[in-house]
């Protein structure tokens, strides 16, 4: 029986994991999660070929990211995977300037990773928080990160700076990018697809809860609009985008808020819930009559379609539009809207593939390959750690 690679993803609702076996090649055994932690916990557990479904309530309650990873850990150790688990991968948002490719977690490594907390402070501490729980409940095994930054590590330089002092760069204050691992995998299966050109000139819309857009060429980013925090670029569910840093002088000097109260305000009650007043949930907001719901959908559109612009002139043009993601992959009225916004790029989507669950959505005469491809961050970990810390 061959050992295994467990790989956990936690996010501020949700601990997604997976584990894989493999020697020449990575095969999946087990994926799930635990969603809904902040109100009724679910254990789900998709079918594999080797893994029946499971679906099973957690209780009416909240409970903490601990319980979840107990849930998970149980239902593994039922079934015989624990014990199997020799290497531990776990999806870490923030890696800062240092950490660039999948590197072991020792106490130097996530002393450096506690001190990113407050670039991403929704996800940073949770990742970090697994590795502990982890490391106590199977301390045989190598603990590995793996980072949503590395993947845009290679941009060119002035990808990267911002308009200030040369010495705050060299400080790390720079555009650092972020769902690297979901950039890296939907760039491996551009390559199975095209080969080594992987699409092109490509920008992949990753759309869920948190949002980014990546320009590619060849797979390699080139940019992307997520920046020195999971602040930036787009209108996300809760979290505000890009805004004039003026509004936050405004609201330090004039409105007196606090740091932390600045902190709540942009990472927690804006973006969607904010701009409606209603959910930060997209299919809530697209199930509303609410003129408010629409309000917040049609911004959402416009940025990306704005930002779509942006990415294409930084790579000079546009061969291929992946969406991914949770409204990337299950929103199509929102990936109809936001092609004919790109439709100036020669982007045209078809009406009928767009809603019948097809990867290749364009029409016959698009110019424009348009994808949707499920995210896959797991096993963008599963395979980092495969191909450095073989089992």
């Amino acid at each position: 029986m061959t050992d295994a690679i467990l790989v956990l993803n936690g996010g501020s609702s949700s601990l997604k994991f997976a584990a894989f076996h493999g020697r020449g090649e990575l095969h999946l055994l087990v994926r799930g999660s635990v969603s809904s932690i902040g109100e009724r916990p679910r254990l789900h557990v998709a079918p594999t070929a080797t893994t029946p479904p499971f679906d099973r309530s957690l209780g009416e309650q909240p409970i903490s990211m601990g319980k979840a990873f107990e849930a998970v850990a149980s239902y593994l150790a039922d079934r015989g995977v624990l014990r199997r688990v020799r290497r531990v991968g776990h999806r870490i948002v923030h890696g800062g300037r240092e950490f660039t490719r999948a590197t072991l977690l020792d106490e130097r490594t996530l002393e450096a990773l506690r001190r990113l907390e407050p670039l991403a402070p929704i996800h940073q501490a949770i990742n970090l928080e697994l590795v502990g729980l982890a490391t106590r409940l199977l301390p045989g095994a190598t603990q590995v990160g793996c980072f949503d930054t590395a993947f845009h590590a290679v941009q060119p330089e002035h990808a990267r700076l911002y308009g200030l002092p040369r010495e705050m760069s060299e400080q790390g204050i720079v555009s650092y990018g972020f769902h690297g691992l979901s950039y890296s995998h939907i760039a491996s299966e551009l390559h199975n697809r095209y080969g080594a050109v992987a699409g092109g000139r490509t920008i992949v819309a990753h759309l869920g809860s948190g949002a980014s857009l990546c320009a590619m060429k060849a797979g390699v980013s080139h940019a992307t609009t997520m920046g020195f925090s999971t602040l930036d670029g787009l209108v996300m569910s809760t979290r505000c985008g890009a805004i004039d840093p003026g509004i936050i002088l405004h609201l330090l000097q004039d409105r007196k808020l606090s740091s932390d109260e600045l902190a709540g305000l942009l990472y927690e009650r804006s973006g969607l819930l904010g701009v409606s007043g209603i959910s930060g949930s997209m299919q809530t907001l697209l199930a509303s009559k609410d003129p408010a719901a629409m309000r917040a959908a049609d911004l959402f559109v416009y940025r990306v379609g704005r930002e779509i612009g942006s990415l294409a002139a930084a790579i000079g043009g546009l061969d291929t539009l992946v969406f991914t993601a949770g409204i990337g992959e299950h929103a199509p009225v929102i990936r109809q809207r936001i092609c004919e916004a790109a439709g100036w790029l020669g982007v045209a989507l078809d009406k009928g593939l767009n809603t019948s669950g097809e990867e290749l959505v364009s029409a016959p005469d698009s110019l424009v390959d348009v994808l949707v491809i499920p995210a896959d961050e797991e096993r963008a970990v599963g395979s980092q750690v495969f191909g450095r810390y073989s089992v």
